[in-house]
């Protein structure tokens, strides 16, 4: 099904919107937020020959430091694919293959259940089901890219208005510059400005549940495995890095995160050790401790008069699935790869015809990820007796049968459905 609505999302359907001619412009593209999949976009977008102009309100220096804090990105196969499309992956360090995946259900300090779902690299043709990259290096990577290409950026400045209309969109900037596009693209985040003034509302919950992120040293060597431990508070999320060291994604309670986040270093530990075993030996912090609230938040639309919205700007998701970065990789991917089209058939970029066809190749897949995060967390967040029988059963079932397992391998590889040419390591 999800291919089916993808392939129609990129028809098309015999309407033509013809590039306006003499119209002066000072950008083809401006991008609203030079973060991951700001940067990405450009990148791409630079490479297929359009003039595309980078804002972010923070200082390049600033995104680019290169100290470690202990963030770090699961990416999927198809994300690598992007960005070795884009000549960035050959340029990062310390890149951690994830070979396998453990998941199991328990209670902290009593160890995981016996039935487990286990996940090998070796049942796929592809190699590891999936990287892990620090934020140290994946950014500064990204912005170094950007500073050898075509690429206008302008940082220390943000998008403070916009004024679309049928040729274009005029951009005022915080400095109150003003730049005329053809398009408007907001990789703005989840509290997106420019969404909030195009009018879009967003749909979701809270829940109550906040993730603890930091990174962990180890004494045992973790041989590429992940680990997701389902507990009753939420999972903990303990993925490998490099050197004996390991990112871990806590969730607890909203006020038992609390609490937790403003214990000494030590105390922290004590209250994580019970939860993460002894299986890799004692432990120790090995980067900075953040905590942030979850939620679901979609946007009700992807896209707008001259505006297109992407990653978190137009969809949050619970990170059971660590799978956050990897979807806005994938609007990227799509987003550009129906820009270029349009570009190479004549056709003005801005048109609602032509975004339509983004929005409605993303927003299933989206959904789709939506539910199934919102369910399993629903399902695993809690101690119910019944319920933990039949999930237990369930993973224990699931791991039995071999071409379910590989199915579901493949899908958090992000290798299912109808892939964008970039997401398939192919240039645009």
């Amino acid at each position: 099904m999800a291919a089916t609505v993808a392939a129609v999302g990129r028809m098309d359907n015999g309407l033509r919107t013809p590039i306006l001619k003499g119209m002066k412009f000072d950008t083809d593209i401006v991008i609203a937020g030079g973060g991951l999949n700001g940067t990405t976009l450009a990148l791409a977008l630079s490479s297929a020959g359009f003039q595309v102009t980078l804002v972010d309100p923070i200082k390049q220096s600033k995104r680019k430091g290169a100290k470690f804090d202990g963030r770090s990105y699961a990416l999927a196969i198809a994300s690598k694919h992007v960005l070795s499309a884009l000549g960035v992956w050959s340029s990062l360090n310390d890149v951690q293959p994830i070979l396998e995946i453990k998941v199991t259900d328990g209670r902290a300090g009593e160890g995981p259940s016996p039935l487990m779902l286990a996940f090998d690299h070796a049942e796929i043709e592809e190699g590891p089901m999936g990287f892990m990259v620090e934020d140290r290096h994946l950014r500064p990577a990204l912005l170094d890219a950007v500073a050898k290409s075509d690429i206008t950026e302008i940082s220390g400045e943000s998008v403070e208005n916009e004024d679309p209309d049928t040729a274009g969109v005029t951009v005022t900037l915080s400095s109150g510059k003003s730049l005329r596009a053809r398009l408007l693209i907001a990789c703005d985040g989840k509290k997106s400005a420019i969404a909030h003034r195009a009018g879009i509302k967003r749909i979701g919950w809270q829940y109550d549940q906040s993730a603890l992120v930091t990174a962990i040293s180890h004494e045992r060597p973790h041989n590429g495995t992940a680990h997701q431990f389902f507990m009753p508070s939420g999972p903990l999320a303990i993925l490998p890095l490099t050197k004996n060291r390991a990112s871990i994604v806590w969730t607890e309670t909203r006020a038992r995160a609390q609490t937790i986040q403003a214990m000494d270093d030590e105390a922290y530990l004590e209250e994580l050790r019970p939860r993460f075993g002894d299986f890799l030996g004692d432990i120790s912090l090995a980067g900075a401790r953040f905590t942030y609230p979850l939620e679901l938040s979609i946007a009700s639309r992807f896209v707008a008069q001259r505006t297109a919205l992407v990653g978190d700007a137009a969809h949050a998701v619970h990170p059971i699935a660590g799978q956050g970065l990897n979807a806005g990789l994938k609007d990227v991917a799509a987003l550009a790869e129906v820009l270029v089209d349009a570009k190479r058939r004549g056709e003005d970029i801005g048109r609602a015809d032509v975004l339509a066809r983004y929005q409605q190749w993303r927003r299933f897949d989206t959904a789709s990820l939506a539910l199934a995060t919102d369910t399993f967390n629903k399902l695993f967040s809690n101690d119910n007796t019944a319920l933990r029988l039949i999930r237990d059963i369930g993973l224990g079932v699931t791991n039995a049968l071999p071409g379910l397992r590989r199915g579901l391998i493949r899908e958090a590889a992000g290798l299912t459905g109808d892939l964008p040419r970039l997401a398939r390591g192919q240039a645009l």
